[in-house]
């Protein structure tokens, strides 16, 4: 329960520090432009995560380290990188070109939807109708945020290609799933320099120049906070809650800006922020108190990751050993059936037949 309790603070942490990022990063658009501020809020988040990783690695015994990424993560994180990197960022910055910046706010929610139902329906993640209904109150709760008196949304190339870019972040999102037992600074700054790199180039191609050095130091601690902490934040909530619920939780991250962009600008919350609030907060609470609990069955698994000796790790080590957790090292796990609360963590991306006697409160 404690590792289920920290995947959410971690979420909502990631949340808080993505939905801050925006408001402030509104004060540089009037200086850089959107596509090239976009490259380098990702390249302060690669090269600072990327330093972060090897300093660590230098200061670090290895068996305290998170464990580094395999051949066998390439395929998924290069899909990860190409969907959510370079072909998201590509789409939206074609779509906000002719798609009025109110509607682009309403087809943002998208994100949230789309990593939901790809998670729940082609990755096979479990979830009841009460995730399903706090997932709908937190998606709705950020389209009454974001909704304009007058949208002029219309159906065209360019808002399917703000939705294209939805869905390529929720394709993103599910496969960093598949590798989130990695170390995930590793996994973020290596996301952020590739994304970084690829949005600077797009920017530097259509005839954009860098601006003052003052400006690009300023996008780059700012991507290191809100694009590469985030980051990390969410990978590791990504391992212990699952793509679906891990989703829900971020999408809070447009509240949080509202949230801090009316402190910052001394305005008053109006009838829709109050409205917006309650069913977001609706939406956490039914996640929040959510127990999933059933007889299942772990199949054999061998795989690397930090972890501590709970109950899915009573295995030797053949290796010294001072009792130091938590640590990380290859290890092998039996065939094991009980039941006890759990969630789509992973060790816990089992099937769920029709007649399992399920707990769901």
């Amino acid at each position: 329960m404690y590792v289920f309790r920290s995947g959410i603070l971690n979420a909502l942490c990631a949340a808080a520090l993505f939905g801050a990022s925006t408001p402030l990063a509104k004060l540089l658009v009037g200086t850089v432009p959107p596509v090239l501020l976009a490259g380098l809020l990702y390249l302060g988040s690669g090269i600072g995560l990327l330093a972060w990783f090897l300093l660590q690695r230098l200061r670090t015994d290895r068996a305290a380290r998170e464990a580094a990424l395999t051949r066998r993560d390439v395929p998924w994180l290069v899909g990860a990188i190409f969907s959510g990197g370079m072909l998201g960022p590509v789409l939206l910055m074609s779509g906000l070109t002719h798609v009025p910046a109110s509607s682009a706010s309403l087809l943002l929610n998208l994100e949230g939807v789309f990593t939901a139902v790809l998670a729940w329906y082609v990755f096979k993640e479990n979830f009841d109708r009460r995730i399903a209904l706090g997932m709908a109150a937190i998606v709705a709760g950020g389209v009454l945020l974001s909704w304009p008196d007058r949208t002029g949304a219309s159906l065209s190339l360019w808002t399917l290609a703000i939705a294209g870019a939805c869905l390529a972040w929720a394709i993103d999102n599910n496969l960093t799933r598949k590798i989130s037992a990695g170390d995930p600074i590793q996994i973020a700054g290596i996301k952020g320099l590739v994304a970084g790199l690829s949005n600077t180039g797009v920017a530097l191609a259509l005839g954009y120049s860098l601006p003052d050095g003052a400006s690009i130091a300023a996008a780059g601690v700012l991507g290191a906070l809100g694009y590469g902490v985030s980051l990390v934040l969410f990978v590791l909530a990504l391992r212990h809650l699952g793509s679906a619920r891990t989703g829900a939780y971020f999408s809070t991250a447009p509240f949080i800006g509202v949230a801090l962009s009316l402190v910052l600008l001394g305005e008053t919350p109006g009838p829709l922020f109050w409205a917006a609030a309650g069913l977001m907060a609706l939406g956490v609470w039914l996640h929040l108190t959510e127990r999933h609990e059933h007889e299942h069955e772990h199949a054999p698994l061998a795989h690397e990751h930090r972890h501590g000796h709970d109950a899915h790790h009573r295995h030797t080590h053949d290796f010294p050993w001072d009792g130091t957790e938590p640590h990380t090292h290859f290890h092998r796990h039996a065939p094991l059936l009980h039941s006890h609360p759990h969630y789509p963590d992973i060790h816990h991306r089992h099937g769920h037949r029709p007649n399992a006697e399920l707990r769901e409160t």
